[in-house]
């Protein structure tokens, strides 16, 4: 497998979720400017929707967008907790998790990583994150992990959100379960491992 990567963007989600599940993988690094991959590849042609993650398969499939990229890389390792199996209530539960961590944090950081963003709507995009974060922090507390004691794939993608907190104006110290939280995950070797490769250490 391959995955098409950039240095902090959400693609550090599965690239943790790979570590995690100790499975073999190529990094393939792109700069989301030019389109183009370190190795000189239009990645347009590979992921026509322009951004990462993009894994590419054996196969020669290539799969695109996170959360679905996590639980595939997931359903390969089940013996590793990451996800839990298909077709119970539990992974569901994780199914919900990342669809709101895509759609109601994810997505709300878009206009803070944009220049030329009014300051009204970058306020206006802060405030929708904290109210989303009002909601997460609760139920970190007393829990390891989103889904109890067990890290799995909404975990990577969680931390990789946080990740984005400082340089987007918004301070973590109001919700101490959120900074305990990513200092938990952050410790963990497949994060550290992750976070290294990606900073070419």
């Amino acid at each position: 497998m391959k995955l098409y990567f950039s240095p902090g963007a959400c693609s550090l989600s599965p690239h943790i979720v790979l570590r995690e599940a100790g499975l073999q993988f190529d990094l393939e690094q792109v700069h989301l400017g030019t389109k183009q991959t370190k190795s000189g590849a239009d990645f347009n042609q590979i992921n026509p929707k322009g951004y990462v993650p993009a894994l590419e398969l054996e196969s020669g499939d290539v799969l695109t967008e996170g959360p679905a990229i996590v639980q595939y890389i997931a359903d390969q390792k089940p013996e590793s907790g990451l996800a839990p199996p298909a077709g119970t209530l539990g992974r569901y539960r994780l199914q919900e998790w990342l669809s709101f961590i895509s759609t109601e944090l994810h997505k709300q950081f878009a206009p803070l990583f944009k220049p030329r963003t009014p300051d009204e709507q970058k306020s206006a995009a802060r405030e929708a994150i904290s109210r989303r974060l009002e909601y997460v922090a609760p139920r970190l507390e007393g829990a390891a992990y989103l889904m109890g004691d067990q890290f799995t794939v909404a975990d990577a993608y969680l931390f990789t959100v946080l990740t984005w907190t400082k340089f987007a104006g918004i301070e973590l110290d109001r919700w101490p379960a959120l900074v305990q939280y990513r200092e938990r995950v952050g410790a963990r070797p497949a994060v550290q491992a992750a976070l290294a490769a990606e900073q070419g250490k």
